[in-house]
């Protein structure tokens, strides 16, 4: 039996607390897919590829190998769950993910992981339940207050919360105006405002969902 989890949403919005918990919950494994990107934008950077050469960034992606461990991102075999975090890859990831060529191959990437490990798995990112595994069992789609939102990245960062906030302002308008695979709810999607729940409050409604969804789905 399978059965993938899509969980999609901005920056802020709790997605990957939710997920993790919501994995261990279920005893499901757990894909981070905007690892991928990050650990993407990762190799290009340590190349020195020009950002804006789309042709010379995606050559550079498709030269690497991505896998996710324990909760570890690897790339070719290293881990590099931290390098992946730095205000530079941050900066960057919003202008390598926009490519489509390098999201077919992220997909590409992300939909093996899934299948080499059963076909069950919570799987968050920003399309998934709208590209990436678009029959899931149940496709979530969190939300929270931009000052809800920034403030929990500042809380994680460190950084003052007015510059998080302009910081998630710029990757929410570059994230819902790409052509290729915006950030958008799945039109079956359950959407659910985290601004005043706890991640208990919100795992508690995603199973609840998932139980009133009563059938499991392949993925794509």
């Amino acid at each position: 039996m399978t059965q993938v989890i899509a969980i999609d949403g901005p920056g802020g919005s709790g997605k990957s607390t939710v997920s993790r918990l919501l994995a261990e919950r279920l005893g499901a494994v757990h894909l981070d897919t905007g690892a991928f990107y990050r650990a993407a934008t990762l190799a290009v950077l340590r190349a020195g590829v020009d950002l804006e050469d789309e042709e010379a960034v995606t050559a550079e992606v498709a030269r690497h190998r991505l896998d996710q461990e324990a909760g570890r991102m690897l790339l070719d075999g290293e881990d590099v769950s931290a390098d992946i975090r730095t205000p530079e890859v941050d900066r960057s990831v919003s202008v390598v993910s926009a490519y489509p060529e390098v999201r077919r191959l992220m997909v590409d990437a992300q939909r093996d992981w899934v299948r080499r490990r059963g076909g069950t798995a919570v799987v968050e990112g920003r399309d998934i339940g709208t590209v990436v595994f678009p029959a899931a069992s149940l496709k979530v789609f969190l939300e929270a207050s931009p000052e809800e939102r920034a403030r929990r990245r500042a809380r994680e960062s460190g950084l003052d919360a007015e510059a998080v906030q302009r910081e998630l302002r710029r990757r929410d308008r570059l994230d819902r105006s790409r052509a290729t695979s915006p950030l958008r709810p799945a039109d079956d999607a359950v959407v659910i405002d985290t601004t005043e729940l706890s991640v208990d409050e919100v795992v508690d409604r995603i199973i609840a969902a998932l139980g009133r969804a009563g059938e499991t789905s392949p993925p794509e």
